[in-house]
């Protein structure tokens, strides 16, 4: 049996063993995120939405939070879908929430994952927040929303093989999205393009999941083939007991030359991953204020305040021309293995 085809068997002979657990991106990707598609937007939503780039930035984890730190367990199965347990290779998934727990349960829904429909939700709420003119209420939906389709963007949220604990690669998950972005980003080009109206959420929303999902066996395959070839201590940062380091959530930190070489064998998919939940996030934000009748938004924001940031919107866009997002000043995950420059 060729290799490609012993992994998938392994991949999918375990699949309604595992557990489901939410993870994210990690702070250094969610507020890059929200940060550029604030960036992207047309110059008055812009304006609006960068008095207050600061809460904008830092609730991009709010999600995460109401998880990890406030045990919300409604919460959680918002941030994925195991597309496995809803039989998804075999026949047309929901297409809202409602069929789905009708079809399976709310116990399995729950368990198994909402995340695109929780998408929907969100987009929905977003509009009526426009059109009440709630500043608070957009500030926060918009902010959440832009985490979510973060998660959408990552293809292991969207597999039960969650962690690579099916496959023998646990940790893969905070290897990919948090520590391949702390070490890489800052060379990243994430400009995208002008935003555009999406016409049907729905409809897009499912194709970001459906790509997500192809690229499942792409991010664990050449790890996977890296661990065969590589001894513990050139995959891991070994601690004083012999045992890989872990980062202050528990996940292994890899080396610097493990992280470039599975970079490099990745092909830019971070990058491009992490560019298109720019866009999508931006188009969404775009798209609930046109659905909410272009509602003027310097009537809900301070001309004080928008005259204050000015000099730092201007910095950042032009940081943004050249595809860099600039200013995040996010408390890193993982400690950092890059090599000492000379």
């Amino acid at each position: 049996m060729g290799r490609v085809v012993l992994f998938a068997a392994c991949l999918f002979s375990a699949v309604f063993c595992s557990t489901s657990e939410a993870w994210a991106w990690g702070a250094w990707g969610h507020e890059h995120i929200n940060k550029g598609a604030v960036l992207a937007l047309p110059s008055g939503m812009r304006t609006f939405f960068y008095n207050h780039i600061d809460y904008m930035v830092r609730e991009a984890t709010g999600p995460d939070l109401r998880i990890y730190t406030l045990g919300d367990k409604a919460e959680k199965p918002r941030h994925y879908i195991n597309l496995e347990k809803y039989d998804y290779l075999n026949k047309p998934l929901p297409k809202t929430i409602e069929e789905a727990v009708s079809r399976y349960g709310n116990a399995h829904v729950q368990e198994a994952g909402t995340l695109p429909w929780h998408i929907q939700d969100m987009m929905g709420r977003l509009t009526a927040a426009f059109k009440k003119g709630r500043r608070s209420e957009i500030l926060l939906l918009a902010a959440d929303l832009g985490h979510y389709i973060g998660d959408a963007h990552m293809p292991l949220h969207t597999t039960v093989n969650h962690d690579g604990q099916i496959t023998g690669q646990e940790g893969i998950h905070a290897f990919w999205e948090c520590q391949l972005p702390e070490i890489f980003g800052s060379k990243y080009n994430l400009h995208v393009s002008e935003v555009h109206y999406v016409k049907d959420v729905a409809k897009a929303t499912w194709t970001i999941i459906d790509s997500s999902y192809a690229q499942v066996t792409k991010l664990l395959l050449p790890e996977h083939k890296m661990k065969l070839d590589n001894p513990l201590d050139k995959q891991y940062i070994m601690g004083a007991d012999g045992a890989p380091q872990k980062n202050f959530f528990g996940a292994p930190v890899h080396t610097y030359q493990y992280a470039h070489v599975y970079h490099e064998l990745l092909g830019g998919m971070v990058e491009r991953q992490m560019r298109a939940a720019i866009q999508f996030t931006a188009d969404c934000w775009y798209t609930a204020w046109v659905n909410a009748g272009k509602p003027d938004l310097s009537a809900i924001t301070s001309e004080s305040l928008a005259e204050a940031v000015h000099p730092a919107m201007r910095a950042d866009m032009k940081a943004w021309k050249n595809g860099k997002i600039r200013g995040c000043h996010t408390q890193k995950e993982f400690p950092d293995v890059r090599p000492a420059e000379k």
